[in-house]
């Protein structure tokens, strides 16, 4: 038997660290070629790691969360043959010689949770009682102290059924408590813990847990990225509303006849069109700003952004040359794009270059919002909802269909007065959309 050590590999375009966002094995796992071993995260795209060979992991080279450096040790792994680590180096090579042969030993932390062997050792979370304990209406499922693991979303359905999560036996990896897990607690109709069914309600029960969330992998480039935007950009926001009675009268229209055929068209791709048409007259809104070198670069093209909301965070996949689209090829691109970056298959090229952003909260849009530059950009437009209002129209009170447009700049470079005129431009075009067609 012999070791093999696969190193942190090159990812690419100059990148010399990453994070590592998540372990897809554990030490004592049995691995196979091409399974993927690890997720790490460059600044913007999530790279799966495979393994090049059959064998058992025996050490782990790092913990969720941390940084690693391209060419640093992923992890080790047993396999027939030679190896790729020399008889001696094998045990040389990590900063503690004996930590290779004293891998297999802690198995029950290391059936749990990723924790480094070569370095030091990180501690656990308590997670296999829970695996191990039997479901029964009245038991508690895990040694007392030990939190339960479940998402967000897990929670708030077991709080919406008045359910006791510690009570909850979880079939999820490490012990994690699925949707599936609450239901079936749900049907032996024990609320709580206390064993009467149903005769307790816990809505106004004390509440004294907590949930302490790493932020890390994306999350934790959203911070930076958000972080330093505010920090380094002076933000003013311009807001106005716009009538799109007669854009969504068009956009009925058009779905109507042509829906079966080209697809259906939401508001999205007709404000894109706008934003193209209106950085023809007003340059310095599809710009991005090194503040470094101070110099502003002004693109004939326009690479739209669209922050897009992933379960994993906000996102920005880049609409290329939508200046080329027409209002179905740009729903189309925008429907692959914001698919891809839910499903975590964006390629890196999409996810940068951007030179304006455009975002959106769809149907929970707001009444006003105070967007944050898509840095080095030096604007954004923000959508908000459609709302019907009465308005007053040659004296007459009238249902109107009425949208806000929340627009940031960045002041070092952007005079309010360009910005609200830029805004107007985009308002002309919605709200007479025939212009939208007109050259």
């Amino acid at each position: 038997m012999g070791i093999h050590v696969i190193k942190m590999p090159d990812i690419g375009e100059g990148i010399a660290e990453v994070e590592l966002v998540a372990w897809n094995v554990k030490v004592g796992d049995t691995v196979v070629e091409d399974m993927n071993l690890a997720d790490v995260m460059t600044d913007k795209a999530t790279v799966e790691i495979p393994s090049p060979v059959h064998g058992k992991v025996l050490s782990l080279g790092g913990k969720v969360g941390e940084v690693m450096a391209v060419g640093s040790e992923l992890i080790r792994i047993e396999v027939e043959g030679a190896g790729n680590v020399k008889e001696g180096a094998a045990v040389a090579a990590p900063a503690p010689a004996p930590a290779p042969k004293a891998a297999p030993a802690p198995a029950p932390v290391a059936a749990t949770a990723p924790a480094p062997v070569v370095a030091s050792p990180a501690p656990a979370p308590k997670a296999a009682p829970a695996r191990a304990s039997s479901v029964g209406a009245d038991k508690i499922t895990r040694a007392v102290g030990d939190k339960p693991i479940a998402s967000p979303a897990v929670r708030n359905h077991a709080w919406d059924l008045g359910i006791d999560l510690q009570y909850v036996m979880g079939t999820g990896t490490a012990g994690r408590i699925t949707h599936e897990d609450i239901e079936a607690y749900a049907a032996q109709g024990t609320i709580g813990g206390t064993g009467a069914t149903g005769s307790v309600d816990t809505r106004y029960a004390l509440r004294s847990d907590e949930e302490a969330i790493p932020v890390i992998g994306l999350r934790r480039k959203i911070a930076q990225k958000m972080q330093d935007a505010k920090r380094r950009i002076p933000h003013f926001t311009y807001v106005e509303e716009i009538d799109v009675t007669e854009l969504e009268t068009l956009r009925g229209k058009l779905n109507q006849k042509h829906g079966a055929t080209r697809g259906k068209l939401t508001l999205l791709p007709f404000i894109m069109r706008a934003v193209v048409l209106a950085v023809r007259d007003y340059p310095q809104m599809n710009a991005r700003f090194d503040d470094e070198a101070g110099v502003v670069t002004r693109h004939a093209a326009v690479h739209l952004g669209m922050a897009t909301q992933t379960e994993a965070g906000l996102m920005v996949p880049v609409l290329q040359h939508a200046e080329t689209l027409d209002l179905w090829a740009t729903a189309a691109e925008v429907a692959r794009l914001a698919a891809g970056a839910r499903t975590g298959k964006s390629a890196r090229e999409e996810l940068t270059g951007s030179t304006i952003t455009i975002t959106s909260l769809g149907a929970l849009g707001g009444i006003v919002t105070t967007p944050v530059i898509n840095s080095p950009e030096v604007a954004i437009v923000g959508v908000n909802r459609v709302v019907e209002r009465p308005m007053i129209r040659d004296g007459l009170v009238v249902a109107r269909k009425m949208m806000n447009l929340s627009s940031s700049f960045d002041h070092r470079v952007v005079d309010g007065i360009h910005a609200a005129e830029f805004v107007q431009v985009i308002r002309g075009y919605l709200e007479t959309p025939a212009t939208l067609f007109v050259e």
